[in-house]
């Protein structure tokens, strides 16, 4: 009866033109998570299998237009670009309305999310097969990868797989392929950036005056961070701008800190930059010297449209 109201709705979506999964990232809209979850439970089950479930699968697209004209992956406005970082903003609504109808079933943080798909679905390359979802790979892709990584980290008490799409040529890939040839994309840095982040303690952060942004009659975050402890201690910082116009001042004071060995890495480009097979390295990870550490404090300069990571040892 469940699948069947689901594969309903699943075509419902796609006679009126609507991605399945943004259907499915609105579902929230109309409380059926909540009468998901009430069926499953409501339904005889041994003490122990919450549900009969142990995850819930969550897909969502960012899409800057819309189903029929989604928007170039390199030719795109200011506007467009501002559109596109705040749908990906939508990622935490959705991981806490989701989890606020889960927190009234699953007491014990049995049932995970598995956000199995996600990333920037944009019009295909001019040339492609449609079928191929063939899509370039900016800056602007990037800012949504570190901006959803952050989303995903704020959440990890339920988040246990984070998915993007698809990792070669389709989609948000992080890497792109011709025959022999192949270069890394500005997402798959972003990966490589926040990988020491994964089987860290993430650590409870109390932000104060952060840039807000009007876009599109909504407020979002112009900064975005996520902080976490290695096993071996060490301090693992990434903070992401995601400004087109404005470089910030970041302070981070870490309670209790003794640690002075600090290195830190940048991503930075115009919001349209790529990386091609001509210019495999036009978008890459740079070193960066823009902080100091004085009694405890790291002072960090954050340029527009930039991910920069810090490690503390």
């Amino acid at each position: 009866e469940i699948l069947a109201s689901w594969n309903a709705k699943a075509e419902l979506g796609r006679n009126n033109g609507k991605a399945l999964d943004t259907y499915i990232g609105m579902i929230l809209e109309n409380h059926e998570s909540e009468e998901i979850l009430e069926k499953y439970y409501a339904y005889p089950h041994p003490e122990g299998r919450h549900g009969f479930m142990d995850l819930l699968s969550i897909h969502y697209y960012v899409i800057p237009g819309d189903w029929e004209h989604k928007g170039s992956a390199t030719d795109f406005t200011e506007e467009e670009y501002y559109t596109t970082i705040r749908k990906a903003y939508k990622m935490d609504e959705i991981l806490t309305r989701n989890s606020e109808i889960l927190d009234k079933y699953d007491k014990n943080n049995d049932i995970m999310f598995a956000v199995d798909e996600w990333g920037c679905w944009l019009d295909v390359e001019e040339g492609t097969n449609p079928g191929f979802l063939y899509q370039q790979n900016t800056m602007r892709d990037a800012l949504v990868a570190s901006v959803t990584f952050d989303i995903f980290n704020s959440h990890s008490d339920r988040v246990k797989i984070a998915c993007i799409a698809q990792m070669v040529n389709v989609l948000q890939a992080v890497c792109i392929t011709d025959k022999e040839k192949m270069i890394l994309t500005p997402t798959y840095h972003v990966f490589n950036m926040y990988k020491n982040h994964q089987e860290a303690l993430p650590l409870i952060t109390e932000c104060e005056n952060i840039p807000i942004l009007s876009v599109d009659s909504e407020e979002i975050k112009a900064v975005s961070s996520s902080i976490s402890e290695s096993e071996d201690g060490s301090i693992n910082i990434s903070l992401t701008n995601i400004s087109l116009s404005d470089d910030y001042e970041v302070e981070i004071s870490i309670n209790g800190m003794n640690k002075s060995d600090i290195s830190a890495s940048i991503l930075s480009a115009k919001m349209d930059d790529y990386n091609t097979f001509d210019n495999p390295d036009n978008v890459c990870i740079k070193d960066y010297s823009g902080y100091t550490l004085i009694n405890g404090t790291i002072t960090v300069k954050l340029p527009k449209t930039s991910i920069v990571n810090i490690m503390v040892r």
